[in-house]
Formats: C-alpha cells, sequence, structure tokens
C-alpha cells in the first residue's frame, strides 16, 4: 500500500535527522510519497503566518505528518508553533514511550512507561492577558470533554498494548474543582475497563516516585502542563530528550515528532543523533499498519545500539548522523535481530 504522508523538516538539525529517517524508513521497503512543508520562522518569512495554511491542508489531507523540531522564541516573537498546530488539528493526545536503549548509560536501564499528555487546553494552551501592567492573568481550563477522551485514549493504548494499569496525575488536593474534574471523568472512563488497575497519584508525589521508583508505572494520564514537564522527566530517566519519541494524535491526522529542541548550535555539523525522530517515525509506521516494517526498523535499530561501534557523540561514539543511518540501514539490509 502507498501512503502519502507530509514531512515537515524543521528548524536547527531539524534537516539533518529528519532527512536520516526518511533514508531509515525508505529502506525498509515501505512505499511512501513526502510532501515537504514548512512551519515556524521559515513559514513566518515566506508566507507572512506560522502556521500557513497549506501545510495544515497538507496534514488533513494526508492524515499523517513526521515533523522535526521547531524554534520557539522564549519570553517573546511568535507563541509555540507546536500549540498552534495540536490546536487547528485538535491533536488531543501526546504520547511519549519511555523506553530505555541497550549500550546507554542511564538511571534506569529496565524502564518501559508510556506518558499519556491531554495536549489542548489546561495552562499550557497559553491563554494569558495583562490585567494591568505588571499583573499577567493565566487561564486554567479544563473540560469534561478533553478529560474524558484522554482517559479513553489511555485505557484503550493499555489495552491494545497489553499495559495493565492507568495512573490519573493531578492536584485536586489544592485545584479541587479544574483537576477534580480531570480526576472524576478519569475514575468513570476506568469503569468500562474492569481489567486494568486505575489508580492515581498527586503530581508532586508522582515526581518523586519517578525518581525513586519508576517502575511502579506502566500508564501516566496527564493534564497538559503536568504531562510536559513529567514526559521530559522520564526521558531524563533513560538518557535525555535525544531517545525520546513522541505522537500526536486526533481525529482529524496524527503528527509525528522529535520532542527535543532545533538545537542551532550544532545544525550543519552532521553530528545530530536522529534516535527521538527515528523513533517517532516506527510509532507512526505501527500507526499505518505497516508493522513488519516498523519492527525491522527498530530491531536495526537496536542492534546498532547494542553492538555500540556507531553512536553519535552524544552517545560517547563519534559517528556521525549519515553514519549512523548508514549503520541501522545495513542492519535492515541483512535482517539480523536486535541482541537486545
Amino acid at each position: 500500500m502507498k501512503h502519502t504522508i507530509t514531512l515537515i523538516p524543521g528548524d536547527g538539525i531539524g534537516p539533518e535527522i529528519v532527512a536520516a529517517t526518511v533514508r531509515i524508513i525508505e529502506a525498509s521497503g515501505v512505499d511512501i510519497e513526502w510532501e515537504t512543508h514548512i512551519l515556524g520562522a521559515q513559514a513566518q518569512e515566506k508566507y507572512g503566518t506560522t502556521l500557513p495554511e497549506e501545510t495544515i491542508a497538507s496534514i488533513k489531507r494526508n492524515k499523517v505528518a513526521l515533523k522535526g523540531p521547531q524554534m520557539t522564541p522564549i519570553g517573546k516573537g511568535f507563541t509555540s508553533v507546536n500549540v498552534g498546530l495540536r490546536k487547528s488539528l485538535d491533536l488531543y493526545a501526546n504520547v511519549r514511550p519511555v523506553k530505555a536503549l541497550p549500550n546507554v548509560k542511564c538511571r534506569y536501564p529496565e524502564l518501559d512507561l508510556v506518558v499519556m499528555r491531554e495536549n489542548t487546553e489546561d495552562l499550557y494552551a497559553g491563554l494569558e492577558h495583562v490585567v494591568v501592567p505588571g499583573v499577567v492573568e493565566s487561564l486554567k481550563i479544563i473540560t469534561e470533554k478533553a478529560s474524558t477522551r484522554i482517559a479513553k485514549y489511555g485505557f484503550e493504548y493499555a489495552r491494545a498494548n497489553g499495559r495493565k494499569k492507568v495512573t490519573a496525575v493531578h492536584k485536586a488536593n489544592i485545584m479541587k474543582l479544574s483537576d477534580g474534574l480531570f480526576l472524576d471523568c478519569f475514575y468513570e472512563v476506568a469503569k468500562q475497563f474492569p481489567e486494568i488497575e486505575a489508580d492515581d497519584k498527586i503530581i508532586d508525589n508522582c515526581c518523586m516516585q519517578l525518581v525513586m521508583r519508576p517502575e511502579q508505572f506502566d500508564v501516566l494520564v496527564l493534564e497538559n502542563l503536568y504531562g510536559d514537564i513529567v514526559s521530559d522527566l522520564c526521558a531524563g530517566l533513560i538518557g535525555g530528550l535525544g531517545l525520546a519519541p513522541g505522537a500526536n494524535i486526533g481525529e482529524l491526522g496524527a503528527v509525528f515528532e522529535a520532542v527535543h529542541g532545533s538545537a542551532p548550535d550544532i545544525a550543519g555539523q552532521g553530528i545530530a543523533n536522529p534516535t527521538a525522530i527515528l523513533m517517532s517515525g516506527i510509532l507512526m509506521l505501527r500507526h499505518l499498519g505497516e508493522t513488519d516494517a516498523a519492527d525491522r526498523v527498530e530491531r536495526a535499530m537496536l542492534d546498532v545500539f547494542a553492538d555500540g561501534t556507531t553512536l553519535t557523540r552524544d552517545l560517547g561514539g563519534n559517528a556521525s548522523t549519515v553514519d549512523f543511518a548508514n549503520a541501522i540501514i545495513s542492519k535492515i539490509g541483512t535482517g539480523e535481530k536486535a541482541s537486545a
């Protein structure tokens, strides 16, 4: 089956790591036609908007996009392109698998959990304004609709992937109405999945438990802002954001992306690690039903990690982005199984 996929190379190291990932995915034999589009600063310069309609239309038409990292100015300039994209496409579920890779030094080499983040509302939506000079108000919006559908997606994901427990993360002891609503919706949905254990953790305790005993968690369901913070915390437990994939799922489509930044300081040097965007590409292949190709790419990647001779500099090796990609492509070609 032929797939048409929207490709957004992104900023900084984005074009390099996305190009490497495209080569690896194509080596798996999947028939893909790529439609390349731009967002963010590049789009602002060309179209006068950071979210050009033709890019949004392409994703709506193709239902799937692979996106490199985008630059977001801090404290000034245009608002987050990622937030805008999620809003415009109603990509309500942010899925962040967190699994340790072989031969990567990290605190928890056996860690395997999934962070499921509501993606459309809460404080992270950026609804804020100046009340009077020196006073800014940010609005936290929590709805029954959004809370219910992310909880349902979390439980459905757990059921489909053989996960045993889903944990809601909240601050309902203080924000009794907003987080209270989120928690109520979670437990209402849990009734539909009696075979899956459901529990909850207050956000501050959850962060402590993740650092001390992360093995107690399986699938975490969180509001938007908590999910943003906790997903990065979890990435740190396995070696960093360069090893963490991400997927944004909604009714109108799905966007698979590297969750790390655009790293402009190393852009163009050919040393960036494409693992995060590659793993996001593997999630994309599974989403498309290309399970065999996804398995082969994943096995090849894991074998390269386990071998340890062709790793990028951030992982203690000296391989370039292209070297790393070539090593994985070679493994796909030989059909070798990962030793991890």
